[in-house]
């Protein structure tokens, strides 16, 4: 067995399909012991730090920081026994070191044919196996059957990179850019595999117009990407034309910037959602008067002086609370029947310079104030620090959108997809209330709830919204009565 082995990108569990590199934690030549962090990886849902499956001595990094790459391929080559001398002829790196190292042209030149009658895996028209790779420990396997990638041919996709092959650099040389049809492709379907359908769907590619220059003349991601720099290239002499104003309004005054990782997989669930359930919104203002009191006596007490105190923690505590009473409200549209929850895994939505996230506190139900009070300021932490797990953003049944801390009085949130009710809380401002009979200045919000209206009709989501509201303007009161 080879002292070598290569290390894939291991499919975390949540339905992705590549990941960027972040930084490599490690490099060549490093010892490195089982489970140690070797790679940080940003997928569409978090920053994570992936593992190493061997212990050994680091051979070669086949990525850089910055590139993008599928799951299932090789990022990392690790010598399992460093110690026991050279490695031998028999493996394919030594092998490489005696020989003259070749150009990369040379090797972009070297194509395999495959038997006949075949198509590569994994392409779509071809033979697909079936099975999967391998998780993460702590990251649960997909409920639908994975496909394999098949793995790519390593010394010409490295040489592509400019990174170790063999423990020698290869230089770099550019392909010719893809071939494009006068006419669409006739007969035969389009070789390509789904992420570079995907990748091209995105960029207004038409695959039918392109030749491919991987395996059987499929399409490649590189191919869409010199088909687009080829099109910009014909627009910019348009773009630059000069204007009788003489502003210029091309691409030198624009930016583009990638749709990927946390920002597209918001889009997507966004859009997702807003087209599938029916939202509808309602809206309370409340003087809170009494709750910002309320919180201002609980810093005040010794056992809470070291303890963050914010009034979302109240507002979480109100929907918790009315959850008790309205148990249909933490529920999920399920096609022939509706799923109500015992639990609630209490999301709540976090800025990150990332992105939007929603982590949520699981079964936030069954903590105490204090409790929920160090599960939020934890949430909260993880979140800025870019240290969410995949595992702490999915499973919400319920959520919370603190929009106040940036100044707006409330807004109409969309629904995260699997949910039937997300809460909007606005800013706390002091304005002119009718208190008692009298005009008197007044801590007031506004809160503003969207919910599935297929699950939650307009009775149901106004008592959940009264008593949110009536739990903020007397929450001790509240807590006598309901508890």
């Amino acid at each position: 067995m080879s002292r070598i082995k290569e290390f894939n990108l291991p499919d975390l569990g949540e339905g992705l399909t590549e990941g960027e590199i972040l930084a490599w934690l490690v490099k060549v030549g490093d010892v490195i012991e089982l489970n140690q962090p070797i790679v940080e990886v940003e997928t569409a849902k978090a920053a994570v730090e992936i593992p190493a499956k061997w212990a050994g001595e680091v051979r070669s990094i086949f990525h850089p920081e910055g590139s993008t790459v599928e799951v299932g391929t090789p990022i990392i080559a690790i010598d399992t026994d460093p110690g026991a001398g050279p490695v031998p002829e028999s493996t394919t790196s030594a092998a490489t070191s005696d020989l003259p190292t070749p150009s990369a042209a040379s090797l972009a030149a070297v194509q395999v044919a495959p038997p006949e009658g075949m198509v590569e895996p994994g392409l779509i028209g071809g033979v697909t196996p079936g099975g999967r790779t391998a998780v993460l420990v702590g990251y649960g396997p997909r409920t639908t059957p994975a496909k394999r990638r098949p793995r790519k041919p390593p010394t010409p996709a490295r040489a592509d990179h400019g990174v170790v092959v063999g423990g020698k650099n290869l230089p770099v040389t550019a392909k010719p850019a893809p071939q494009v049809h006068d006419r669409p492709r006739v007969g035969g379907p389009v070789l390509a595999k789904p992420p570079v359908r995907k990748v091209a769907k995105d960029l207004g590619v038409d695959l039918a117009a392109l030749v491919g220059s991987g395996p059987l003349g499929s399409i490649t991601r590189e191919d869409v990407q010199r088909a687009v720099a080829g099109s910009t290239a014909v627009a910019e002499p348009l773009a630059a034309a000069p204007v009788t104003s003489g502003a210029s309004f091309g691409a030198d005054r624009e930016q583009r910037i990638p749709v990927k990782g946390v920002r597209r997989l918001t889009a997507e669930n966004m859009s997702r959602s807003a087209f599938t359930a029916p939202h509808v919104t309602e809206f309370l203002t409340v003087d809170v008067t009494r709750t910002m009191k309320a919180l201002d006596r609980l810093r005040g007490r010794r056992e809470w002086r070291d303890v963050r105190v914010s009034p979302l923690l109240l507002v979480a505590k109100a929907v918790l609370l009315a959850v008790r009473r309205h148990p249909m409200v933490n529920s999920t549209w399920a096609g022939d029947e509706i799923v109500v929850k015992e639990y609630v895994n209490l999301g709540i939505a976090a800025a990150t310079e990332r992105g939007l996230i929603v982590p949520n506190i699981k079964d936030a139900g069954r903590l105490t104030l204090r409790e929920l009070a160090d599960a939020l300021t934890g949430l909260v932490q993880t979140a800025k620090a870019g240290k969410t797990s995949p595992a702490d953003m999915s499973g919400g049944t319920l959520t919370i959108t603190n929009v106040g801390v940036f100044g707006v009085d409330t807004g109409t949130p969309i629904l995260p997809p699997g949910e039937s009710a997300i809460l909007a809380f606005g800013a706390v401002r002091e304005l002119p209330w009718v208190h008692k009979g009298k005009v008197r200045p007044r801590q007031v919000t506004t809160l503003g709830l969207s919910f599935d209206h297929r699950i939650i009709d307009g009775e149901l989501g106004s008592k959940f919204l009264r008593d949110i509201g009536d739990f903020l303007g007397d929450p001790e009161a509240a807590l006598l009565a309901w508890t």
